[in-house]
């Protein structure tokens, strides 16, 4: 049928885990949309029933059962129109990740997910068995052949839905993000496609879910590998491509962000839905007149609205005018509520309180973390009496090397930059002022410091955060050992250093609050490391 002119609509949707009623609507909203519009079949993404991903939930048979029931609504639902939607399915051969084409109030076909994904923040392999072949269906003519996700990052699948006479693939996605990802996602999928001679639509989630933010950034290629739709990241969409002679024809594009503007649009959607979806009502931050602290809060403002973002100061005797200065001036830029909290009465009180126990023993970083855990309380006190959520303010360098005081700043319910280098602060930092100047110059410029002790700089007590990070980087999210760091160019004393505190504190990340993953590896799903561990690396 060479004249035929095949409508697909890719819901770009925002899931959430569990609501399997509320996702449904989501869909069926989808689909009576897309219809209206003309489309012939809607693609949906991976386990957009259930939400992604919906982990020990999938150990439950009534959860299963609940999914089984929406579905078959759903089908009943969105007659007049294909749907092909993402679900978990209890069969007789297992648990499986399904994708089902409905059609006039029946599940048509059923495809289950050969490629299972056991790495990175993935752990497939814990709940779901592979399925053992591939599904092709006609829709207006065209042969139509499904994978799901992980199907396409491996030889085998894509190659088997062509052999069995595909001529379009279908894919349905729950791909998180991180930095660089799209690029990756691109050459993986022209991969797939050199051979086969398809063209691909690549469907993929959006949203937040606990530490993953899902971009979207859904698009297709040609089976020359022509890139042919592109739609926006970190939002919801309900894009209609036309498919017709072999060829999308028809889709709409969206230009590549810079770096820095897909970091900071992937925290702002992490805060939105982490508070969205858990019900909280606002978010309470804590300032100290530093960097960390003030991208937290633009970002926090940003995502949920002045109106719902609460900032409370909190000097001590340490704490430099500039500090009050730059924090009032930022309060106004982003106009949230503001409070000042002097906290040296609370210092002198613990003073009296642990001085006979403290007797014959100089002051050290004791007394500094105190300072950091007289803050945390009063701002855990705030939330406890105003419903908001504390966002703690550290970020990845910190939480790399222990440079961070348990139940002090590290006290709070979501840690919004705790996957961001120090060094990538300072670009989001500049980013956000290109938007509108609303952080001081002054924060971004003057030398970083806790303000725990007279004029203590972070510098005194760690390596330049260029070197620092670059370290953390290689070791932590490239596997680098120790010695090909060293031949990186970096001093052994730094490598040795940092490698060795990275390590000493794990202890610290096991109970600090989840935040979002925006890197190839973040401290959470995809950090495993024990904490009570002797390995020696090679020097």
């Amino acid at each position: 049928m060479p004249n035929t002119v095949l409508k697909i609509a890719v819901a770009q949707i925002n899931c959430v885990v569990g609501d399997i009623a509320g996702n449904a609507r989501l869909l069926r909203d989808a689909a009576l949309a897309a219809r209206a519009a003309g489309a012939d079949i809607l693609v949906a993404p991976e386990l957009a029933l259930c939400g992604y991903p919906p982990e020990d939930l999938l150990t439950r048979e009534d959860f299963y059962q609940a999914c089984e029931r929406e579905l078959a609504a759903l089908a009943e639902g969105t007659r007049g129109i294909d749907v092909l939607v993402g679900h978990p399915e209890l069969a007789v051969t297992g648990c499986h990740n399904a994708a089902s084409l409905l059609r006039d109030g029946k599940v048509l076909h059923t495809y289950h997910k050969l490629r299972l994904p056991n790495y990175e923040v993935f752990d497939e392999v814990r709940y779901f068995k592979p399925g053992e072949g591939p599904c092709v269906f006609e829709v207006k003519g065209v042969k139509v052949g499904v994978n799901i996700c992980a199907d396409v990052w491996e030889r085998g699948p894509a190659e088997a839905a062509a052999a069995a006479g595909a001529e379009l693939l279908l894919v349905l996605n729950a791909s998180p993000y991180h930095m660089n990802k799209q690029q990756q996602r691109y050459e993986v999928l022209r991969e797939r496609i050199a051979d086969g001679g398809m063209a691909v639509v690549y469907c993929n989630l959006v949203g937040g879910q606990d530490e993953l933010v899902f971009d979207g950034a859904s698009f297709a290629l040609n089976a020359n590998g022509e890139l042919a739709y592109q739609a926006a990241s970190f939002e919801e969409r309900l894009d209609i491509l036309e498919y017709a002679n072999g060829k999308i024809v028809s889709g709409a594009f969206t230009e590549a962000a810079s770096i820095e503007a897909e970091v900071y649009a992937a925290l702002k959607l992490g805060v939105r839905d982490y508070l969205g979806k858990n019900g909280f009502p606002s978010a309470i931050i804590g300032l100290s007149g530093g960097i960390d602290s003030a991208l937290t809060l633009c970002i926090a403002v940003d995502a949920l609205g002045a109106e719902r973002v609460r900032a409370v100061m909190m000097p001590s005797p340490y704490t430099a005018q500039m500090s009050l200065d730059d924090s009032r001036e930022l309060v106004r830029a982003l106009g949230v509520r503001y409070d000042e909290l002097l906290i040296e009465p609370a210092m002198r009180t613990f003073e009296q309180m642990l001085t006979p126990l403290f007797e014959g023993r100089p002051s050290d970083t004791t007394e500094e973390n105190l300072q950091a855990r007289i803050r945390g309380m009063n701002l855990m006190a705030l939330s406890n009496k105003l419903g908001g959520i504390v966002l703690t303010t550290g970020n990845k360098s910190e939480m790399a090397v222990g440079y961070a005081t348990l139940y002090g700043d590290m006290a709070g319910g979501f840690a919004v930059i705790k996957d961001i280098l120090k060094t990538f602060v300072y670009r989001l930092c500049r980013y956000r002022n290109t938007l509108s100047p609303v952080i001081p110059e002054n924060i971004i410029v003057r030398p970083p410091s806790a303000e725990l002790k007279p004029d203590q700089k972070d510098q005194d007590s760690l390596p330049p955060y260029e070197v620092l990070d670059a370290i953390i980087e290689a070791y932590m999210e490239c596997n680098a050992s120790p010695r090909e760091i060293i031949a990186m160019g970096y001093a052994e004393t730094d490598v040795r250093r940092v490698v060795a505190m990275l390590k000493r504190n794990e202890y610290k990340r096991r109970q600090s609050p989840v935040g979002i993953r925006v890197s190839r590896r973040g401290f959470g799903k995809d950090w495993r490391y024990p904490i009570t561990n002797r390995y020696q690396d090679e020097y």
